[in-house]
């Protein structure tokens, strides 16, 4: 078998595992970055526990989940940020219809949300434009389209902020990219990079978790230093 076909059938695996209705519902779960028990996500796919530990499995068996052992517990996440990319990919795609976009996302969620483990949602799109604006992400080349480098002017300004850049670039992910918004429909910024940024946001108290749902609120304080540090209006 030649790598090609090799390929072929790797898609076609990670395809069907997504594409069961049960598995569908246990992914898009996952994608707040919560890890979950299988009979919470069981609850969630609406099935059996015996069949969600099937499904969790096939899951597990394509590398689109991953399982933590504590105790008498088993925890599943997503596998990692690729894997929410693709979702997220997904869910846009899943729209197919050519009628002008209208937005059905509840509110709370559209304004500010986590994906996976960056800032999505309105918020994240207008700061991921705005870095574009100021200059300090660069697009990548045609070989990796979807990947961002930072500028000397975009190093100092995230170092400002206490994201160690160096370091970042060390991390085994991508450093910067174009995570599809399916909210909006148009990229927040993702990788590594994205990360931090969401970790300096949290730590910083411009957003704070939702009790109950990966939505984010944004502060006062915030709203502040994103329009004193960006120029932006949140």
């Amino acid at each position: 078998m030649n790598v090609e076909q090799h390929s072929d059938l790797a898609v076609s695996r990670i395809a069907g595992a997504i594409g069961e209705p049960a598995r569908a519902r246990i992914l898009y779960c996952l994608m707040d970055g919560h890890a979950r028990t299988s009979t919470e996500l069981a609850m969630v796919a609406e099935v059996r526990p015996s069949t969600a530990s099937v499904h969790l499995n096939r899951l597990k068996t394509e590398h689109l989940v991953k399982v933590l052992v504590q105790g008498k517990h088993r925890y599943y996440s997503l596998e990692g940020p690729n894997v929410a990319m693709v979702l997220e990919g997904l869910s846009v795609l899943a729209g197919g219809s050519r009628d002008p976009f209208v937005p059905t996302t509840p509110s709370r969620l559209r304004a500010a949300r986590t994906c996976y483990d960056h800032l999505a949602g309105t918020v994240g799109v207008s700061l991921h434009d705005r870095f574009r604006a100021l200059g300090w992400l660069l697009a990548g080349s045609n070989i990796d389209a979807g990947a961002y480098s930072v500028t000397a002017d975009g190093t100092k300004a995230f170092e400002a902020l206490g994201i160690d850049i160096d370091r970042t670039r060390t991390l085994r992910r991508r450093f910067a990219c174009a995570c599809l918004d399916w909210s909006e429909r148009r990229p927040h910024l993702g990788g590594a990079l994205g990360a931090a940024l969401l970790k300096v946001a949290l730590k910083k108290k411009w957003v704070v978790h939702d009790l109950d749902s990966r939505a984010l609120g944004v502060t006062s304080f915030g709203r502040r230093e994103m329009l004193a540090r960006f120029g932006l209006q949140v």
